[in-house]
């Protein structure tokens, strides 16, 4: 299994070429409950990134959940298993979203990409690092609380994004998703940017609270250290836009919650961006088959 490994690093590093600066940015957006608007963040943060010159894809990775495909008002013909059993080419199951931003269904689920035999795991990271060529920014929205196929795709991911609403709940079960990724024997601190997103708050004094809570007890409890990226405010448009299955950011541009979106896409873009960050989703999924112990 260790050759087999080794043999994907260097093909990774072959085709993606000399400088990892040129690889995909990997963002992970998460939750420690479902409701929060995990997903709308998701979609809104991709169509804000694209509307600034990014080339963006959302990686819909909410098993057997089709949130993104309700979003965005569309269904993709192909998913990512149609890759690996049917002979398709990244480029062919990658749907056209609004805003020019592309959308990859992740199929039925995280449990068959675990036990895919070395050829198919060699071809799916060769067609992954293509699409990291394709792409300046993925967006993983995974699936919502501490089930292992969130939190795989939580741990293998460089940048983290917390979505958390006011509700006590939500804050709770944020503690949760932090203390399982803490006691996880890979995981690493220093190697991974995890940043709060208050969603829904009435204040943004209210945000800043919400993520001093959190921060003071991952702080304390799990020598975690996170940084607060800021907040989307409560909003009836946002429930006016998921009623019209249109991102809040093309359907009311002007609201309070579009313009939300658009600060947090503004302080992404102008944070310094550093190797590990840009390195790309085929080393995500290396690393996933990895703790799966599907290669060395």
């Amino acid at each position: 299994m260790s050759d087999q490994a080794s043999k994907l690093r260097e093909m990774a590093a072959e085709e993606q070429g000399a400088s990892k600066m040129e690889n995909a940015r990997v963002l992970a957006v998460t939750s420690g409950k479902g409701g929060v608007g995990k997903t709308t963040m998701s979609v809104n943060l991709a169509l804000e990134m694209a509307k600034r010159g990014n080339r963006v894809v959302v990686f819909d990775a909410d098993f057997g959940l089709a949130n993104v495909e309700v979003m965005l008002g569309i269904r993709p013909t192909y998913n990512l298993l149609d890759l690996i059993h049917n002979n398709m080419q990244m480029s062919e199951i990658i749907t056209e979203g609004p805003g020019g931003i592309g959308f990859i269904s992740g199929g039925s689920g995280v449990s068959e990409l675990a036990t895919l035999d070395n050829a198919s795991i060699k071809l799916l990271i060769s067609e992954l690092v293509k699409l990291d060529k394709m792409y300046d920014i993925v967006i993983i929205d995974t699936g919502a609380g501490i089930t292992d196929s969130v939190m795989e795709f939580v741990m293998m991911s460089p940048e983290v994004l917390l979505v958390v609403t006011p509700e006590p709940t939500s804050i709770t079960d944020s503690y949760s998703l932090l203390k399982v990724l803490r006691r996880r024997d890979s995981f690493d601190a220093s190697a991974k940017s995890i940043s709060v997103v208050a969603n829904r708050t009435e204040t943004a004094a209210e945000g800043q609270e919400i993520f001093e809570k959190i921060n003071t007890v991952a702080t304390k409890f799990l020598g975690t250290s996170l940084s607060y990226l800021g907040q989307v405010p409560q909003d009836r448009n946002a429930s006016m836009a998921v009623i019209e299955q249109k991102p809040i950011v093309l359907a009311y541009p002007q609201s309070a919650a579009a313009k939300g979106i658009s600060d947090l896409v503004g302080k992404l873009l102008n944070e310094p961006v550093t190797e590990k960050k840009k390195n790309g989703l085929a080393r995500v999924f290396i690393d996933f088959f990895k703790a799966k112990n599907r290669i060395g």
